[in-house]
Parts: structure tokens; sequence; C-alpha cells
């Protein structure tokens, strides 16, 4: 039995098999789940229905379970057509810097950069989320336990 939040087996075999560096990928339900990420990453789908779950109810389960150095984000970068102008602030950006805090590095990637990233040998996981709110992924980067005192 956990004693934390965290109980989806699959999803902690993943987060156990990664260590410091690694990158966990929380991807929105536009995201291309099967190529968006290294072949050899885990996925882990909990896009259940739209809307369910999102990143951030995702994330808030996962920070009681990892450390995080720091973060990267989707950004608009002048694509035509695209649903957010450039510079303009992104609602669920703001809910992960408020669950994430101060001590957590932020990066803004645009668009395929942050597929890049995405796809890089770094990535241990990618979980699918229902999240139907444009620019909502994120890309974590896990950082060190600190020791037992």
């Amino acid at each position: 039995m956990l004693r934390y939040e965290l109980l989806h087996p699959g999803l902690v075999a993943a987060l156990a098999a990664a260590g410091h560096g690694s990158r966990v990928l929380l991807a929105d339900a536009n995201y291309p789940h099967s190529t968006g990420a290294r072949p050899g990453a885990a996925r882990v789908h909990l896009n259940l229905r739209p809307g369910l779950l999102t990143v951030d109810q995702v994330l808030e389960v996962l920070l009681d379970a990892v450390p995080v150095e720091s973060a990267a984000v989707m950004v608009p970068g002048g694509v035509s057509g695209d649903v957010v102008a450039a510079g303009e602030e992104i609602p669920a950006h703001t809910g992960y810097r408020g669950l994430l805090g101060p001590g957590v590095g932020w990066d803004e990637l645009d668009r395929f950069a942050f597929y890049d990233a995405a796809r890089s040998d770094d990535v241990a996981v990618l979980v699918a989320t229902g999240d139907q709110r444009v620019y909502a992924n994120l890309l974590l980067t896990l950082g060190v336990r600190t020791p037992a005192p």
C-alpha cells in the first residue's frame, strides 16, 4: 500500500524507473500521443474522456511523488491560424506556475521546439490526459531527492 496519492501502477513503475534529469511529458488531448515522444518512452493513458483528467490534476498528484527541477511549456510561435496570439498569457500555464512554485525553473518553447524536446532521449514517460485547453502540454524535468536528515 502506497502512502501518497499516486496509485496508478503503470505510472508509479514508469516514474520509479526514471531518475534525475529524466523528463515526464504531461500531454493534453490534442497532443500526438503515439508519435510525440521517443518510441521507448513509457506511455500512460489517463485520457478517459474529453476534459478528464486534466494536466493540472495529474501534476498535483505527481508533485507529491517526485521532485521537479524545471518545467517547459508550449507557446505560440507565430503559426498562421493559431488560436492564441504570441505573447498572450495562456491560462493553463498560470495554474502550472502556481502548483510548481517559485523554486522550479520555467522555460517557454514554441510548438516545434517543444515537439523536439518531447522527442528527445531523456523523455522517460508520456502521460496522455483528456485536457482540452490549448497549449496545456507540460514537460517536467525530474530533480533529486533530498537526503534524509
